[in-house]
């Protein structure tokens, strides 16, 4: 059976213990985690604990990870743990190193959609192209359109005018193509960037032929 050979503090993280065992570091754990547990160094460690002892050294480690890939950028709770997944941390790990960082106000999926929301509405993103990228990101549905609705009050953009600005300029990217095409891809390109809808088709008729009387 392992023996555990040492338990001391960790110099560079107070609050934690530096877990030896059979005279290899095991892992740095949280003293108040280690508090309920019978450790005496000299004693040999049951397969229970063991598995106890990895299984916080496994949270510790997918709390680390968790913290790099936040410091990054913000991400949402479900793109967070898929990552994490990703990376060989086991799931029940990675749960709760999500639990933790939630508790600490590290990670809330409403801050993060309001903030993605703001940072990329004023970049030509209409407001279905938001929402798609929320939901694509795990953000639970009511949140992602709270979420927008707010950002674009927030960055006082009107949906119609922003529509225009980008019609506006990708039509005259466009503008050496024949008439039927530049619509066409002008269609296209608005639709990918999150502005569908009747209201769109006569935008572009009105954009790529200006002199053209409204249809109606």
């Amino acid at each position: 059976m392992p023996i555990l050979t040492g338990l001391a503090p960790d110099p560079r993280q107070p609050g934690y213990r530096l877990v030896e065992v059979d005279r290899g570091r095991f892992a740095s754990l949280p003293a108040e985690a280690l508090a309920g547990l019978p450790l005496s160094v000299g004693d040999a460690l049951s397969d229970a604990l063991v598995a106890r002892l990895q299984a916080l050294a496994d949270l510790e480690a997918a709390c680390r990870a968790a913290v790099r890939l936040l410091a990054t950028r913000s991400r949402s709770r479900a793109d967070l743990r898929r990552r994490l997944v990703q990376k060989q941390h086991p799931p029940a790990a990675a749960d709760g190193a999500l639990a933790r960082l939630e508790a600490r106000g590290l990670l809330e999926d409403g801050r993060f959609a309001r903030e993605y929301a703001a940072s990329h509405a004023p970049r030509g993103r209409g407001p279905a192209r938001l929402l798609r990228d929320l939901l694509a990101q795990g953000v639970e549905r009511g949140t992602a359109e709270e979420a927008v609705r707010a950002a674009l009050a927030d960055e006082g953009i009107d949906p119609a005018d922003a529509a225009r600005a980008v019609a506006e300029k990708r039509a005259r990217q466009l503008a050496d193509l024949p008439l039927a095409v530049r619509r066409r891809r002008l269609l296209a390109y608005l639709a990918r960037r999150g502005f569908p809808g009747s209201e769109v088709r006569q935008l572009v008729e009105e954009v790529c032929n200006p002199g053209a009387p409204p249809r109606g």
